[in-house]
């Protein structure tokens, strides 16, 4: 199997889609090309970063019986058979609002569902943020140990001061800092280090009520509100670890 014949078919590949004879072709292509092996990992990325970034939605209950009660209430239309012209402008018109109409559905509830989603689960953002960052290779944007360093950097980019430490003693390096969106704000991250686990703390000024320590998309998070700051915490180290982590945090924070 040459490039040209494989390229189309990458995509469906990692997706699963191909079988047969044309499945092991494309595997033994992948074994001896570079590209198109790099390009199938592209697709891989791409794939993990929707499951972990999209947000998926179900259908309120009861959803499908109003729909089907409707059907049934809807009069039938009578049949006619119009003229050839009259029918094709019936059907093209018919067919470009039914279009219309079903973008203009699918835009306003899109854009009510997602602004839902921006404005209540800051969450579900601070996950996609941290796996974002981590698939980007952007995990920070000045990178330093010494929070006298740290602090004005992010200082200097925000309407606030966010409070910066370092936990080099409790086996929690500070790594660096970054900067974010998280809920319309743009606001500080800093990055920690635990082992081999990177963690997030998303700081901002007290902001929000504090939801319980939740797991989401195999990150754990944990969020609390101290001392006039709003801290979340994202990373895959365990819960335990993490509640321990932020313990420690707002007390090193608290001192003067």
């Amino acid at each position: 199997m040459k490039c040209n014949q494989a390229e189309p078919l990458v995509a469906a590949y990692a997706d699963g889609e191909v079988g047969g004879l044309s499945r092991h072709s494309v595997e033994k292509h992948l074994r001896t090309c570079a590209r198109c092996a790099a390009k199938h990992a592209e697709v891989l990325a791409l794939r993990a970063r929707l499951r972990a970034e999209v947000p998926y939605f179900a259908a309120p209950p009861g959803l499908g019986e109003r729909m089907r009660e409707i059907v049934r209430n809807t009069p039938p239309t009578r049949a006619t058979t119009p003229r050839p012209s009259r029918l094709r402008w019936q059907w093209l018109g018919g067919g470009a609002l039914a279009g219309s109409a079903a973008t203009v559905v699918a835009f306003v509830m899109g854009t009510a569902v997602l602004g839902w989603r921006a404005g209540e689960d800051v969450v579900a953002q601070a996950v996609a943020t941290h796996t974002r960052a981590t698939l980007d290779h952007r995990l920070i944007d000045v990178a330093s140990s010494d929070r006298h360093t740290v602090k004005p950097w992010l200082s200097e980019r925000l309407d606030y001061s966010p409070p910066v430490r370092d936990l080099v003693g409790e086996g929690f390096p500070l790594l660096g800092g970054r900067l974010d969106t998280l809920g319309r704000q743009t606001v500080a991250t800093l990055v920690y280090g635990y082992r081999k686990h990177t963690i997030d703390v998303f700081v901002r000024p007290d902001a929000s009520a504090a939801p319980p320590l939740r797991e989401l998309r195999g990150f754990n998070v944990v969020h609390a509100r101290e001392g006039g700051w709003d801290w979340l915490v994202v990373s895959d180290a365990s819960p335990d670890v993490l509640n321990d982590f932020l313990q420690k945090l707002l007390r090193e924070t608290a001192k003067p």
